[in-house]
């Protein structure tokens, strides 16, 4: 008689062992390790676009803009992930276990793609609700120009926005405005049509 198969349930310390020989990231959580699927040049483009303007607008106040490879550990949940954009003010707060893990993002940003759209506006969201420096989640579609701010009120309740071409998506929490149009600026739609007039 075949037995059941064993799951694996692995350590958080042997789970950064194995994230520091990987050349591809892993989440965490209770236990298990799931890879993290690759991005389109699409993906790559926006993460890099909203990274930048938010860079530009926070330069010189006490606020910095993390890419995808700082990892953000939720402690309540025990979650360790990559969000796509994340932005902390002040110091960062580093994880006990995990010195290279991120505590105090007050802004993350998750690009979404058909793969991940569910579990970033689902799951991941309520793991990142737990997170009590947050302050406002943002998510950027890749198919239509859309940027939806979910904004944490003083009651801890959450309040959605959303902006489209030609509008700008605020974060209050870092008085930052994301242009709609700058972030999905294409800079090759703009060479064509230059070629073609």
């Amino acid at each position: 008689m075949n037995e059941p198969a064993r799951r694996i349930v692995w350590t958080y310390a042997e789970y950064l062992e194995q994230e520091r020989a990987s050349p591809t990231k892993h989440e965490f959580l209770n236990g298990e390790i799931f890879a993290m699927a690759g991005g389109t040049p699409e993906h790559a483009r926006l993460c890099l676009s909203v990274g930048a303007e938010l860079r530009a607008q926070l330069r010189g106040r006490p606020c910095a803009v993390y890419s995808s490879d700082l990892r953000v550990r939720v402690q309540a949940t025990g979650l360790a992930t990559y969000p796509d954009v994340s932005v902390v003010c002040g110091r960062l707060e580093r994880d006990r276990e995990d010195k290279d893990a991120a505590l105090n993002p007050i802004v993350l940003v998750e690009v979404l793609s058909e793969s991940s759209e569910a579990y970033d506006r689902g799951q991941k969201f309520a793991h990142y609700r737990r997170i009590p420096s947050l302050r406002e989640y943002v998510l950027v579609s890749q198919h239509e120009q859309r940027i939806e701010v979910f904004h944490r009120n003083e009651d801890d309740s959450w309040t959605l926005r959303e902006a489209r071409a030609g509008e700008g998506a605020h974060l209050e929490a870092i008085g930052c405005a994301l242009s709609v149009d700058e972030v999905y600026r294409d800079p090759f739609s703009q060479v064509a049509t230059a070629a073609e007039g």
